[in-house]
């Protein structure tokens, strides 16, 4: 039985969980039927261009919520330290609470890669160039930050591989610390 959806946000919150799960290749139709309870009609009303406007929602609503919590505040910040700590805070936080899968890493996995390259490419550059600001603030020259930042997204995006081959929660959690702590020695 299709489960009562109450909006567009409900399904896409259901979608995630599919993506995060099956990649966007291993999600068709009937499977995303089956998982989210979400009646074919109901999917078409929402996302009539079908699984790829499915996908583009999901990683629009992953990409706001990082430009809230990461992207924004990294570059409004004053206090490089601090900025630091949430960052490291809320990324570990997000990605344990999401089964340590980066859905933009996820989605682009198969044949459809070239249909989220730009979305994906600017998720990461928006990261990279929101912790150079910070890391500039902080007084490193701007190619010692823009390396350190790279670096650092490149790290915690290995991180959630491990994570995730290893099923354990942990070892995220430590590549985010040790990732922090390696910034923050170079903060003055």
């Amino acid at each position: 039985m299709a489960r009562t959806v109450l909006d567009r946000s409900d399904a896409v919150l259901a979608l995630a969980g599919v993506f995060r799960k099956r990649g966007f290749e291993g999600g068709s139709l009937s499977v995303i039927q089956q998982e989210t309870g979400i009646g074919r009609g109901s999917l078409y009303h929402f996302f009539p261009a079908g699984k790829t406007d499915m996908a583009r929602a999901v990683l629009a609503q992953v990409n706001d919520w990082f430009e809230e919590k990461i992207f924004e505040p990294l570059r409004t910040a004053t206090n490089p330290r601090q900025a630091i700590e949430n960052m490291s805070r809320e990324v570990a936080d997000y990605f344990i609470s999401r089964e340590r899968v980066c859905l933009f890493a996820a989605i682009t996995l198969g044949e459809e890669q070239e249909t989220f390259a730009k979305a994906v490419k600017a998720y990461f550059t928006d990261w990279v160039e929101a912790l150079t600001g910070v890391l500039k603030i902080a007084g490193l020259s701007p190619q010692e930050a823009a390396d350190l930042a790279l670096d650092t997204v490149a790290t915690i995006q290995g991180g959630l591989i491990l994570a995730r081959a290893y099923d354990d929660d942990a070892t995220l959690i430590g590549v985010v610390d040790r990732t922090k702590m390696r910034l923050l020695t170079l903060v003055h």
